[in-house]
């Protein structure tokens, strides 16, 4: 099994960047999902690997992966809890 990984950012002048950070976390939590974190301020190589990934040069955090699949930013997890699709959004069904 692919394990989830969220990139995110210890270090953030944006509220907005920590609010959507912390209620990832959260949601992932309720559903006791098990997920790594991927901190992109430890280093600039960090944060050019997500963006990457994600092929957004501007991506911020918090990008969602399942093992090297792309799930999606927090707007695409946001609509995925409010329709209550989550897990298919982690591509875990």
């Amino acid at each position: 099994m692919n394990s989830i990984k969220v990139y995110y950012t210890s270090v953030s002048g944006s509220r907005e960047v920590k609010q959507r950070q912390e209620e990832v976390i959260r949601i992932l939590d309720a559903y006791k999902v098990q997920y790594e974190l991927i901190d992109i301020s430890i280093s600039l190589k960090v944060l050019q690997e997500m963006r990457m990934k994600v092929s957004t040069p501007k991506a911020l955090p918090p990008q969602i992966f399942n093992g090297q699949d792309y799930c999606g930013d927090f707007e695409m997890f946001h609509k995925a809890k409010e329709n209550k699709e989550i897990l298919k959004f982690l591509k875990m069904e």
